[in-house]
């Protein structure tokens, strides 16, 4: 009886919680007790610290509860081991951020896509293609239509999912061997795959069908070795030439029009690129996996700055990999090893404003 009572209780406890407002919050602690702007002082602050997503913890309740609280406190009225383990990120590859404000980032270790809906808590994707499920998914992607692109290296093929997360098409299977990176035109309708271990990005069409490769394995402009992560932005296509240590950018997708990057050992070299995103000004982000750090570039590809270093604090990554903007100019990192997607807001007024 005593345990029916306690169940009965947990079950009260959640219907009344279900209809409990949740608000996504970036930092559920309710803030810093002072702000952290990059670059630091003396220089003119660009950037500042606005939070993290983790996963239930970002969910706050009206009365400043997290849903990973209640978790908790529900498990321990049903005698679930005095808690329940919070939903959250583990290993998070990349992401994008939709007009509506949800935010999609795919991981790695939990093998599926969460979704941080600002109206509908906290989601997780699992399903690829029918009964399979993902696997290792690692680049994400958004038409305009709504249609979201994920590749999955280990499956080996592109995953078309609608809006709610429901698999309607399989891209590139039995043509991929391990996609990572992926990015979509929208006024050609183009969808842009990175084929690691191919060394060339293959293309499709709005019927996803294979109509070019670009690239070969070589260190010459249009030529990559290992390409992963991809971005498409005003108009050009970005490829993270991983181990040729560069970033090669193509007008159109198609010609070669620059290079950001050089190998080195200095702060704004690069050694393992991966993420690349361009915010509103045209400032290129990279991610330098090797280093920690995340690098911002204008957009003829001039250093300006890095943010970053190995650690756990703010302004500090541990193998970050992807990373993408937003129209608020937000720059999310997913730092990988950290377990959390990083949020910078830019504040504008950097170099390429004021050309």
């Amino acid at each position: 009886m005593r345990i029916a009572a306690c169940l009965a209780l947990a079950a009260a406890i959640v219907g009344c919680a279900g209809v409990e407002p949740l608000t996504l919050r970036l930092d559920p602690s309710k803030g810093r007790a002072e702000p952290v702007f990059f670059p630091g002082a003396p220089e003119v602050p660009r950037y500042f610290y606005a939070g993290q997503l983790l996963g239930d913890g970002n969910y706050v309740e009206a009365n400043g509860d997290s849903r990973s609280k209640m978790r908790q406190v529900l498990g321990w009225i049903a005698g679930l081991d005095g808690e329940a383990a919070p939903e959250g990120l583990q290993r998070p590859q990349s992401g994008l951020s939709e007009p509506g404000g949800r935010i999609l980032v795919t991981d790695g270790s939990r093998g599926a896509v969460m979704v941080f809906d600002p109206a509908g808590g906290l989601e997780t994707w699992e399903q690829a293609a029918g009964l399979t499920r993902f696997s290792m998914p690692v680049g994400i992607a958004e038409s305009p239509e709504g249609r979201i692109f994920v590749a999955d290296a280990e499956l080996g093929f592109v995953s078309e999912l609608d809006s709610r997360g429901k698999p309607v098409a399989v891209i590139g299977k039995g043509i991929l061997h391990r996609p990572t990176g992926v990015a979509y035109d929208p006024a050609k309708h183009r969808l842009f795959v990175a084929d690691t271990p191919e060394h060339d990005i293959k293309v499709f069409d709005a019927q996803r069908r294979l109509v070019s490769t670009l690239g070969r394995r070589g260190e010459g402009e249009g030529e990559f070795n290992y390409p992963t992560h991809l971005a498409f932005a005003r108009g050009d296509l970005y490829v993270a030439d991983t181990m040729n240590s560069r970033v090669q950018v193509f007008a159109a997708g198609e010609r070669h029009r620059l290079t950001v990057g050089t190998r080195g050992v200095y702060l704004g070299n690069m050694v393992r690129p991966k993420g690349i995103a361009v915010d509103g000004e045209g400032n290129i982000y990279v991610v330098e996996s090797y280093y920690d750090h995340l690098l911002v570039y204008d957009r003829q590809g001039r250093f300006l700055l890095p943010i970053g270093g190995l650690g756990k604090e703010v302004g500090q990554f541990y193998l970050p990999s992807g990373v993408w903007t937003d129209a608020r100019n937000r720059v999310f990192i997913a730092d990988m090893f950290n377990g959390r997607v990083v949020v910078l807001q830019f504040m504008g007024g950097g170099a390429e404003s004021e050309q």
